[in-house]
């Protein structure tokens, strides 16, 4: 299940064994908390333990017997186990028994940022509750950020949530972080405005922002732009980088057929990039998108290789998008 389902599946049952994985650090650390909270643990020093994975080497016997033990003044005893990759050998030794033969009051977490070579696949394993912590859809965010915003008992407009989100490049901890600055200057309600006058935008929608500029030749925002980018530290190399990779997508869904779903489970990206992409090379012409990147991917190896000096090659780009 997703983390945003989680809430609604312990109100029905808690499960013997989760698995809390993913690269959201935030979702993960709420997930832990959420599980804690359904338990009603009133002594944690006691009923709730937490291991490190690193520590169970050669030792998975004592820990798997360990987790019979009973709460002491509690009903339930939470054990958290961080960054643990059992290999098959291990899930079947030690781990599976316990999954299919579990303590009734003990809840088991398993909380890993994402996989490790020569490890099981856990969240395929029978007996396992999987709670996917990672980076959500911008639209799931967006729904998410209403819930959020609900339990500060004010609301946010649709368009404000969706720029929000992109200024905080899906990054749900800095999102609830921006929710609790904005909530006492709302006056009951976030609007785009208030976004844009005091979240600052990521540097991820800055590069955005710069490669639609890009496409759309459009002169007055693009200096703009790129000045800000290297004021928050990227040098020119990272500028021509990031716009040799934006047209290098556009030339890539420019020379493919199929629809946009079909085309983003190729490329890695979602339907709406595919779709927004498909915009810019009409306007642009698919010719044109791939003569720019091959002139830019040129541009940024000869800078690379010492031909040019990275401003040189800026530069260079900057007249092949909007003189040439």
């Amino acid at each position: 299940m997703k983390f945003t389902q989680l809430a609604r599946d312990l109100k029905e049952k808690l499960q013997p064994l989760y698995l809390i994985e993913g690269e959201e650090a935030y979702f993960r650390d709420h997930a832990v908390l959420a599980i804690r909270d359904a338990m009603g643990i009133t002594q944690p020093l006691l009923n709730d333990v937490r291991v490190e994975g690193e520590s169970l080497k050669g030792d998975l016997s004592a820990f798997r017997d360990n987790l019979y033990a009973l709460p002491f003044l509690d009903e339930k005893r939470l054990v958290r186990v961080y960054e643990f990759y059992p290999t098959e050998r291990e899930w079947e030794n030690f781990i599976k028994p316990y999954s299919e033969k579990p303590c009734l009051s003990t809840v088991l977490l398993i909380v890993n940022a994402g996989k490790k070579a020569g490890a099981c696949d856990l969240k395929k394993k029978a007996g396992v509750t999987y709670v996917d912590c990672g980076r959500e859809s911008e639209e799931m965010l967006s729904r998410w950020l209403f819930g959020l915003v609900r339990r500060q008992g004010i609301t946010i407009d649709t368009d404000a949530a969706e720029l929000l989100v992109s200024y905080c490049a899906c990054d749900a901890a800095r999102m609830r972080l921006e929710i609790k600055k904005l909530a006492p200057l709302a006056g009951g309600r976030i609007t785009s405005a208030l976004v844009k006058e005091y979240v600052a935008k990521d540097v991820e929608y800055k590069i955005y922002e710069l490669t639609q500029a890009a496409s759309r030749r459009d002169f007055t925002a693009f200096p703009e732009i790129a000045s800000d980018l290297m004021l928050k530290g990227m040098d020119e190399n990272g500028v021509l980088s990031a716009l040799v990779s934006h047209f290098r997508m556009l030339t890539e869904v420019a020379n493919m057929a199929g629809s946009d779903k079909d085309v983003s489970a190729v490329l890695g990206i979602k339907p709406f990039a595919v779709q927004k992409n498909r915009q810019l090379v009409s306007r642009l012409g698919r010719e044109k998108a791939a003569s720019l990147y091959k002139e830019l991917f040129s541009l940024l190896a000869a800078s690379r290789s010492g031909a040019y000096t990275k401003a040189g090659a800026y530069d260079a780009a900057v007249a092949k998008i909007f003189f040439s």
